[in-house]
């Protein structure tokens, strides 16, 4: 005789069979077929896209080509977030990059693909003219490059702007759409909700799938530019490319999700002297220059630090020799380490204690000097970093 909790237990097994029968749930009606199998009729359209989409794994092969719009940096039809601090000089780097894109030259030493360039300058005011009219007299050759303005803001929380930029530029093919910046560009949305991010990166999705574009989104940092863009981290996880443009001029890749991160870029900002204004006095822009890797800045020695160091100069001084060969610098004196270790013992730093405590010293001033990078040591003698350029 079947008791009630065994009736129970294979009325929930059954329950479990159906669902395991039909897996999009018991709601789910043959109507809803959208392969069109139980009613033997054309699948729908979105349905036969994701069918064509489907890969093999017998059809996999390694994409040899680099699908880049600036080899490096940015890519093909990609998203992307150009961002830093107020006045670092992130626009006028972002349109440098578009104006190369534009006319088809190499941007600092990276080759591009070169296409038509809309830039969406929502900030608006006299100041990205002014940053264009610079470049041009700058660089008179790309003069006539298709690069076209759009000086307003838009709304990018809704989708009306972004279908309307997109059957603007349908006729054009364009490169690279550049929304500067994601703060005007959001209209009643919050930078700092997910939700509206989402929104906004949505629509510019809708921009880059309707015109192939790279969409470049220009945006700020927060107080502590090392913590990323500020806002929403749901944008960081959306782009392909996030590229902060820094306090101290450098050019750096934060995030490629389908390049190898490049070596970071340095540049300064020139001034280019434009005309006069109502008044006679010079009215003036920057643009981009290229430079080195400039130097880092050395904080000067202090306490005991300061005391070993100028322990190694006498010891330099009185006992240093050159063109050791082998593995020592070719230019700059090197000693041997006791003579160094003498002399930081005629500066006090390791007399008036016992030879362990002295050895201890010595020790300790010497490893905390390497590993500040001002000494370097190889085969029992030492020399000063800073000689050794």
């Amino acid at each position: 005789m079947t008791t009630d909790f065994e009736a129970r237990i294979a009325d929930l097994a059954k329950q479990g069979e159906e669902r395991v029968a039909n897996s999009f749930g018991p709601e789910w009606l043959p109507d809803d077929d959208p392969f069109g199998h139980e009613r033997e009729c054309e699948p729908t359209p979105r349905a036969a896209e994701i069918k064509r989409k489907l890969v093999t794994l017998d059809a996999v092969a390694p994409v040899l080509a680099s699908n880049y719009l600036v080899k490096g940096w940015l890519t093909v039809n990609g998203l992307s977030v150009v961002y830093g601090p107020s006045n670092a000089g992130k626009t006028f780097v972002a349109l440098g990059m578009a104006m190369h894109v534009a006319a088809g030259e190499p941007w600092m030493g990276c080759k591009v693909n070169a296409g038509p360039v809309l830039y969406i300058a929502a900030e608006g005011g006299a100041g990205v003219l002014n940053r264009l009219a610079a470049f041009k007299l700058e660089n008179p050759h790309m003069a006539g490059a298709p690069f076209t303005l759009l000086p307003i803001g838009v709304d990018l929380h809704g989708s009306g702007d972004a279908k309307i930029i997109a059957a603007l530029l349908s006729d054009q093919k364009p490169a690279l759409v550049v929304v500067d910046t994601l703060a005007r560009s959001i209209g009643e949305g919050d930078e700092n909700t997910a939700k509206d991010t989402a929104m906004f990166v949505r629509n510019c999705d809708m921009m880059r799938e309707l015109t192939g574009a790279h969409v470049m989104i220009i945006h700020h940092t927060g107080k502590d530019e090392e913590r990323g863009a500020r806002g929403s981290s749901a944008l960081r996880a959306a782009v392909d490319t996030e590229i902060l443009v820094s306090s101290s001029r450098s050019i750096t890749s934060q995030k490629q999700r389908d390049m190898v991160a490049p070596e970071p870029l340095h540049f300064k900002l020139r001034s280019v002297r434009l005309g006069q204004d109502e008044d006679g006095e010079p009215v003036t822009s920057a643009v981009v220059e290229q430079t080195d890797k400039p130097l880092p800045i050395r904080k000067p020695l202090t306490g005991k630090n300061q005391v070993a160091m100028s322990a190694l100069t006498d010891a330099l001084r009185d006992y240093g020799r050159t063109g050791m060969g082998g593995e020592y610098p070719a230019s700059c004196p090197v000693v041997a380490v006791e003579h160094w270790r003498d002399a930081c013992a005629a500066h006090g730093l390791t007399n008036g204690v016992s030879e362990s405590a002295a050895r201890t010293a010595f020790m300790r001033a010497k490893t905390k000097l390497i590993d500040m990078d001002e000494v370097r040591e190889f085969g029992g003698h030492v020399w000063k970093v800073r000689d050794d350029v």
